[in-house]
């Protein structure tokens, strides 16, 4: 029997969650209450859901889907939301979810790409710039180009370029800067953006097609959407011959030089966490952004 998660939902949405969180805890909460069903022979309803149901759930992840820690985690995380919900409006008396830990996982520093990896993307979106031989072609490629180069110097995850509209970007001959209105936790930055972006945005909207929309990266078919975007990363990668290029990847590689001058491997992840958090003390994360751009160009040479 299907649940209907609509309540749920709009608990997600008051809290402020992203669209990409509140479809992934919906998809994770189908899945778990089919299990429940299955297993139990009963509905889950807002209060029949017990600790010995979530550990038996973790149990089936981890041993009969052979699932990964962070597959796991992330359907613990879906659940303890749900058991939030329902303790403040779906009648639950406790929170079974409370006292019941993820599965521990090793830290990584996040991957990124090196200089000759950045050099050989760029100068394969640089290609097809001037190898385009249609007015169609060359427009796709002027955008593909400047969405490599936009994710490079800003850092932005891939939700954010989407949701990136004209009157967001702001750019003069010899400065410019970037608002990001649908961050993480609907938390607003601005970023600064460096000559290379400048030129990248301006030489788009010099061949963007009109539209209704004001979002900025359009395709034929209307506003971009994420998996466009990641299409677009995807190819460019291939083509260059560089692995598992992804907007991640392009974020990780902005923050890369920042956690190298600090004190190299050991407190890169660390530091790029300080970065890519919303505040640092008391200083807004523009100020922290607009301090990187500068170590990032030195750094770069």
């Amino acid at each position: 029997m299907q649940i209907n998660f609509d309540a749920f939902k709009q608990f997600l949405k008051d809290a402020g969650k992203s669209e990409r969180t509140i479809s992934g805890y919906l998809a994770d909460m189908m899945l778990f209450s089919r299990w429940f069903e299955q297993t139990n022979g009963e509905v889950l309803s807002s209060i029949n859901l017990t600790p010995t149901d979530v550990r038996e759930y973790k149990q089936f992840l981890l041993n009969v889907q052979k699932a990964k820690a962070t597959t796991i985690n992330r359907h613990l995380a879906a659940l303890r939301a749900y058991a939030a919900w329902s303790k403040t409006a779906g009648g639950a008396t406790y929170n079974p979810v409370e006292g019941i830990k993820g599965i521990a996982q090793q830290k990584h520093a996040p991957k990124w790409l090196d200089r000759k990896e950045q050099a050989a993307v760029l100068r394969e979106g640089e290609r097809r710039v001037q190898a385009a031989k249609t007015q169609p072609a060359k427009r796709q490629a002027i955008r593909d180009h400047c969405i490599l180069v936009v994710f490079l110097n800003t850092g932005l995850r891939v939700s954010e370029l989407v949701a990136l509209e004209v009157e967001d970007v702001s750019l003069s001959e010899r400065k410019g800067e970037l608002r990001v209105r649908a961050g993480k936790g609907t938390k607003e930055r601005v970023i600064p953006l460096n000559e290379a972006c400048r030129k990248a945005i301006r030489a788009w909207y010099a061949v963007r097609p009109a539209s209704h929309s004001n979002r900025i990266f359009m395709t034929q078919r209307g506003p971009a959407t994420t998996r466009a975007i990641q299409s677009v990363l995807e190819n460019i990668g291939e083509t260059a011959r560089v692995e598992n290029l992804t907007p991640h990847v392009a974020r990780h590689t902005f923050g890369r030089p920042f956690g190298r001058l600090v004190n190299a491997s050991r407190d890169a992840t660390r530091w790029q966490k300080r970065v890519f958090s919303p505040w640092q003390g008391n200083a807004p994360r523009s100020v922290v952004l607009v301090s990187f751009q500068g170590t990032r160009a030195s750094c770069a040479g």
